[in-house]
């Protein structure tokens, strides 16, 4: 570069530097210029005005920080860097400020300039509403994340019994897999936390677990439920888009429970999404794709309901991939203990069970399964002065007693057992029966059985029961 050239180009660099300084200056609503002690050596009278000074001659020599109240020009005068872009609150309104350091010709540090850009913020309105927008919707999804997780985990999943240790390991087989799951068994049984604990042993389980109960919704809104809307789908509907469970679930799992109850038009179309993985909203033509892990649950008998012509044979095979089987509490017994132990720790209840208050539990055919377990419980805890409860606390929080069918091992006769013998193994488990029934209560037991008092007495004591 030759001596003419170099003299433009510094020319030319001042002229920009100085046309750069004016033109932000008379653009922006004030401009203020601090020595190295962050002392003000100028303010414009716009920005003087705004501090509540009538004459900017006043701010000259006073600390930046005493004029402009949250000034950092003396954080950009000590560390020597710029704050290209910043939000600066004052008694008016937000400015957006610009601080730049001073330097010599050696590159000291010699002072800082700050401009008030706030007639200018009308071009950042549109960056900033779509910065609040993307935080708005980054709460939101943080927030329908949490309170979508999944509630329970395998060790929520009680017992011991080979009959549970059996479910719980063909569920934890099926939490690594992404095939539907088909979770049947009686009501209470505990399917619904079953299924939250396969979520969250499988590898979606960072994403939201979403349920959705066919029998609990109309008929006509499962659909719109189900899928979500496009806007203005129908009349009365939302000019905005409504998402469905399909979409809150996007990445995670969908949990179908009582799927046995859904109607036949709505199954193909949820076979269309475990087939092609895509779905249209109600009153749109858009196809939306799906990446979702389906657990499905019935307490019907889905092959009666194929055969009744009340469930499609098609969707019934693509959900039973991994069919579990959760049994009912009648035939996982000696999981009482550890079942009741847990539900009166949950209850935060300080109550035990005396020992023939838990055999009581075990004559009771439980068919509301581990949901009514825990009513009785929670019945008898309220209903207790005592801190152990006894038979009669369980007895009246039952109320009516279902006894427990007997087993063909039972009914049996004994081999070579003589009429005698039968008709006292036969009086026995009567009397033991209805005394349970009536809490050990001997004459409420003779009352039901027609007996007077001291009959029942008798036969007691010749049975070697007294």
């Amino acid at each position: 570069m030759n001596d003419d050239n170099l003299k433009d180009y510094r020319r030319v660099r001042q002229l920009a530097i100085r046309s750069l300084f004016e033109i932000i200056e008379q653009s922006s609503e004030g401009t203020v210029i601090v020595d190295k002690d962050a002392r003000i050596v100028w303010i414009n009278e716009r920005y003087a005005r705004r501090f509540g000074l009538q004459d900017a001659s006043l701010a000259v020599g006073q600390p930046c920080e005493k004029v402009i109240p949250g000034s950092l020009l003396r954080q950009v005068v000590n560390e020597g860097r710029p704050i290209l872009l910043d939000m600066m609150d004052t008694a008016k309104d937000p400015l957006v400020v610009m601080r730049l350091p001073i330097q010599d010709a050696a590159g000291a540090v010699i002072g800082a300039i700050g401009f008030a850009l706030f007639d200018e913020l009308h071009a950042l309105s549109p960056l900033l509403k779509r910065f609040q927008s993307m935080q708005q919707e980054l709460a939101s999804t943080r927030s329908l994340l949490r309170a979508r997780q999944a509630k329970y985990s395998f060790a929520h999943f009680i017992g011991t019994s080979a009959a549970s240790l059996e479910v719980k390991r063909r569920a934890r087989r099926s939490a690594s897999a992404e095939s539907p799951v088909l979770l049947l068994g009686e009501t209470g049984t505990g399917k619904e936390l079953l299924a939250h604990a396969i979520h969250s042993a499988s590898p979606r389980a960072h994403r939201a677990f979403v349920s959705i109960n066919s029998a609990a919704i109309p008929e006509a809104l499962l659909e719109a439920e189900f899928f979500g809307t496009a806007p203005g789908a129908f009349t009365g509907a939302e000019r905005k888009a409504k998402p469905g469970k399909l979409q809150l679930a996007q990445g995670g799992t969908l949990f179908l429970d009582e799927i046995g109850d859904m109607p036949l038009p709505l199954q193909s179309k949820l076979l269309r999404v475990l087939q092609e993985k895509e779905y249209e909203a109600v009153g749109s033509n858009e196809l939306v794709q799906s990446d979702i892990r389906v657990i499905a649950a019935t307490s019907i008998d889905l092959e009666a309901a194929i055969k009744r012509g009340a469930f499609r044979a098609d969707l019934y095979y693509r959900l039973s991939v991994l069919p579990i089987q959760v049994p009912p509490l009648r035939e996982r017994l000696e999981d009482l203990p550890a079942l009741s132990e847990a539900i009166l720790e949950e209850l935060r209840s300080q109550h035990e069970l005396h020992p023939a208050a838990l055999a009581l539990l075990a004559q009771h055919a439980w068919p509301g399964n581990i949901r009514e377990l825990r009513n009785v419980l929670e019945r008898a805890a309220l209903l207790s002065d005592e801190p152990i409860l006894d038979v009669r606390a369980i007895r009246t929080a039952i109320g009516h007693l279902s006894p427990l069918a007997a087993s063909p091992e039972q009914a049996i006769p004994q081999s070579f057992e003589t009429f005698s013998q039968a008709r006292q193994r036969f009086d026995r488990q009567l009397i033991e029966t209805t005394l349970l029934q009536c809490a050990g209560n001997v004459g409420q037991a003779a009352s039901q059985l027609g007996l007077g008092r001291s009959t029942l007495y008798k036969k007691m004591a010749a049975l070697g029961m007294a």
